[in-house]
């Protein structure tokens, strides 16, 4: 008989959002969540799985039953020949990686973060950078799905393919993921390359930059013109680093952190924080060599909230430029460093932000300093506007605003993916709030 566990607090990593659950579960076996789901129907409770936790949102939490995948996090098989690997959907990518590494193997690509479950990164939709390159679901070439009514589904291009389609950007909303199938590729080793330029530079020459790397991505310092512009390609070079403590740790973590507390009290200060980081951080060139995964992570020291919406990568500049001048216009209005702008290639998935057309993901962020929240409304707001008079569509792990009115106007394919929900969860079992908002 599976025990669940009461008085959990859920808080997601930034503790931004959090939930208390009736019962928290921790299953080993399908045996195991079918019989939670079994007592969910009886006792008309409904059903959150949630992996790392790392949504920058409340998409994961619910204050009935929660089902964290933590111990369902086996490799069941390495395929060297067709360089596909098939694992638990509760498995994080930080130990995935290690272990495909054993094998001369390697996803293509990862987001900033390994500390997610398999299941919940496809999930919401998690992406990198590289204009060859799709959001990290487009990797996923099969999966196993458990339905509300206890029945096993395998879905990939050839079996369910429809169910395929929706459920490689599930939302939690579709039953619970068992297992995924990745693709592949042969071990690589990443060359990094971050050097300064300037906003009118990049954007004047966004295409060269987007043929000259593999993984382009830049940082701009709102407030400026400042950019960091960053290049990621495969190479043979040993591993080589330029990282030191003192300015990733102590000038990079310490000392901003503490200036942003205080700009909390005397808000025109970002600007010149902004600035001077720039020129202490980021203004000479810098490179690395590492295995492909460690390129691709960094950490996130600082408890933050975010949006990241994905637009027509035509659309860049002109969104940019607008950001730009809107937070020259007002001038009360301030944004912390950086806005991260990442690209992705426009593939099918029912539900992913670059469904049918190549994307650039344009990242904003305020930090919260020694867990202080700073006012960030009139940013957030405006962003949005500017996002949406593009064509832009949320990241689905990321706080927005959204509504069903608005996704059936951003997604195309949204009516076919609301039928297949309603299909295989009639009740509602794997619904929440922020679901809700989704889909009624």
């Amino acid at each position: 008989m599976v025990h669940g566990q009461g008085g959990v607090k859920f808080q997601n990593w930034a503790k931004t959002y959090g939930s208390s659950p009736e019962l928290y579960f921790q299953p080993t076996s399908v045996e195991e969540i079918r019989e939670i789901l079994d007592m969910a129907r009886q006792r008309d409770k409904r059903v959150k799985v949630v992996g790392g936790g790392h949504s920058p949102s409340d998409i994961a939490c619910t204050d009935d039953f929660m089902i964290q995948m933590g111990k369902m996090n086996r490799v069941l098989k390495v395929d060297k020949e067709k360089q596909q690997v098939t694992v638990e959907g509760g498995i994080f990518l930080s130990d995935l990686n290690v272990e495909l590494s054993k094998h001369g193997l390697a996803l293509a690509n990862l987001g900033a973060v390994s500390e997610v479950a398999a299941a919940g990164v496809i999930g919401t939709g998690t992406h990198n950078t590289g204009i060859k390159h799709g959001i990290l679901p487009t990797q996923v070439v099969a999966l196993t799905l458990l339905t509300a009514s206890g029945e096993i589904l395998e879905c990939s291009e050839s079996v369910n393919a429809d169910i395929f389609q929706a459920a490689r950007l599930h939302l939690g909303c579709l039953g619970v993921v068992l297992t995924v199938t990745f693709q592949c590729v042969p071990q690589f080793h990443l060359h990094e390359v971050a050097f300064p330029s300037t906003l009118t530079e990049v954007l004047d020459h966004l295409e060269d930059h987007l043929k000259r790397s593999q993984y382009f991505r830049f940082l701009w310092f709102p407030h400026s013109e400042n950019v960091s512009v960053i290049y990621q390609d495969p190479t043979n070079k040993p591993a080589s680093s330029s990282a030191s403590w003192l300015w990733d740790y102590a000038v990079g973590y310490y000392l901003l952190e503490f200036l942003l507390w205080i700009s909390t009290f005397v808000p025109s200060l970002v600007c010149w924080i902004n600035r001077f980081f720039f020129w202490l951080l980021f203004s000479s060139r810098v490179e690395n060599i590492a295995i492909s995964y460690k390129i691709f992570n960094y950490e996130c020291r600082f408890k933050q909230h975010v949006q990241d919406w994905a637009i027509p990568i035509e659309k860049t500049k002109e969104a940019l430029l607008e950001l730009k001048a809107a937070l020259e216009n007002n001038p009360k209005m301030v944004a912390h460093y950086p806005v991260e702008v990442r690209f992705a290639r426009g593939d099918e998935i029912w539900l992913s932000p670059c469904f049918q057309r190549d994307s650039c993901y344009m990242n904003i962020i305020m930090y919260r300093p020694y867990g202080k929240n700073v006012p960030r409304l009139n940013y957030w707001l405006t962003y949005e506007g500017i996002m949406k008079k593009h064509g832009g569509r949320p990241h689905w792990a990321k706080a927005h605003s959204c509504t069903r009115k608005d996704f059936e106007k951003m997604y195309p394919a949204f009516p076919k993916f609301c039928s297949v929900r309603e299909k295989l969860d009639p009740t509602g079992m794997f619904l929440n709030a922020y679901l809700e908002k989704v889909f009624y």
